[in-house]
């Protein structure tokens, strides 16, 4: 199961409460993608392959090398669409300024850069999620015409994610298990 949207949209979150409903484990797919100092670790496709390979998953789809294997192996793409200025950048913008202040460690013992980095970094996450806040849109539809088998839920606020979350996939659990 795959969980798409821009940066700071809730993707890790809402895999996360997805692999909880499901009684699955969540696979973090930027853990797998970042080594040390931010550099790409050379067996992330490796990783990548090993975890599609089991029966049941939930990760972000992330990474241009590894969406196409992800897709391919995936039944179900949740995208969270939600309105970007009132909702996704805040989040954002409050994510990144948290993370480095407090110094949180993400993967591999990286860090945020610091906030000035904003202005030199063209790559830095509040740049890059106001630059590729629209790709979905463009990326999706094709996505679904070139996998079939893939079913996508487009969500478009968090009423909606919830409400989700609450009803068709719990049901669609309960049904499994009947």
């Amino acid at each position: 199961m795959l969980v798409a949207g821009v940066s700071g949209a809730g993707k890790t979150t809402l895999a996360q409460q997805i692999a909880e409903v499901i009684g699955n484990t969540h696979v973090e797919i930027d853990a797998l993608f970042h080594g040390p100092e931010w550099v790409p670790r050379p067996n992330f496709l490796d990783d990548v392959r090993a975890f599609v390979a089991t029966e049941t998953w939930v990760t972000e789809w992330l990474y241009h090398s590894a969406r196409p294997l992800l897709a391919a192996n995936a039944d179900l793409l949740v995208w969270i669409d939600l309105p970007f200025v009132r909702v996704t950048l805040p989040r954002l913008l409050r994510r990144t300024v948290r993370r480095r202040r407090r110094r949180e460690k993400l993967w591999n013992a990286n860090i945020e850069p610091p906030l000035r980095t904003f202005f030199t970094d063209p790559e830095h996450i509040v740049r890059w999620g106001i630059r590729t806040r629209n790709k979905y849109r463009a990326a999706i539809p094709p996505l679904e015409a070139e996998n079939p088998h893939l079913t996508v839920v487009h969500l478009r606020t968090r009423r909606e994610v919830d409400a989700w979350l609450d009803g068709p996939l719990a049901m669609s659990l309960s049904a499994r298990d009947a």
